[in-house]
């Protein structure tokens, strides 16, 4: 009969394993409520052993909120293949997935948690938010966007967010709506800001030549259509 020898883990390997567990742990409670102690009984290892590798749970904290931070801006990226609304409908996909799979961790990212307002979680979320902005922009084929398309890019992403902290608390709207009408709203900021200015009009004009009578921005104009009869 033979025996299973443990690997000694090095020191990067058990950061990155730390990191992972308390990330697993924020998924179901909110980090407020999750201690030392149990980050370290779910890792196998003790209270001590932790602390030598990070100096405090703030720490361990800031360092699970950038992996977070770098998988939820991961799931903006999207390949520039088919129509934009149908690529969005895709991003709001995986954005869901995440804030689903991940409810009090992305509550502790986006509103601060126990590091609210210090500059490391400051500024990870602020990556999130251009990480997603240079995604969009991209989609859009913009380098060099006009004030009105920038203030209706980050005002959208700004609204996905606002979106799915207030869905996390009682989810009383399926998501699925959710997602498709998040789609929605991106076209009516842009449509909006279209009737005032020209070069938004002809954007929106281009995106709307490649849409799909059964895409969501024409389900959207179905909808408003409704609406008016």
């Amino acid at each position: 009969m033979t025996t299973g020898v443990r690997r000694r883990l090095g020191v990067e390997e058990r950061r990155q394993q730390l990191i992972g567990v308390a990330l697993e742990l924020f998924s179901r409670r909110s980090p407020d409520q999750v201690s030392i102690d149990e980050i370290a009984s779910a890792a196998g290892i003790s209270r001590p052993l932790v602390y030598h590798y990070f100096p405090g749970k703030l720490s361990l904290y800031e360092a699970a909120l950038q992996r977070a931070a770098d998988e939820l801006a991961a799931r903006f990226v999207e390949p520039h293949e088919g129509p934009l609304g149908a690529r969005l409908h895709r991003v709001m996909g995986r954005y869901f997935d995440f804030v689903d799979e991940h409810g009090p961790g992305f509550s502790a990212l986006m509103r601060g948690g126990p590091a609210v307002g210090s500059s490391t979680t400051n500024a990870l979320v602020d990556s999130v938010r251009q990480a997603a902005y240079v995604q969009i922009l991209s989609h859009l084929g913009v380098t060099d966007p006009p004030a009105r398309l920038e203030l209706v890019v980050r005002s959208w992403i700004s609204l996905a967010e606002s979106t799915a902290l207030i869905w996390l608390d009682g989810r009383r709207i399926p998501r699925e709506e959710l997602e498709s009408q998040l789609v929605h709203d991106f076209a009516a900021l842009a449509s909006v800001s279209a009737a005032y200015d020209q070069e938004m009009g002809a954007l929106l004009r281009r995106i709307f030549k490649e849409e799909p009578a059964d895409g969501p921005f024409a389900d959207l104009a179905g909808r408003l259509l409704t609406l008016a009869t």
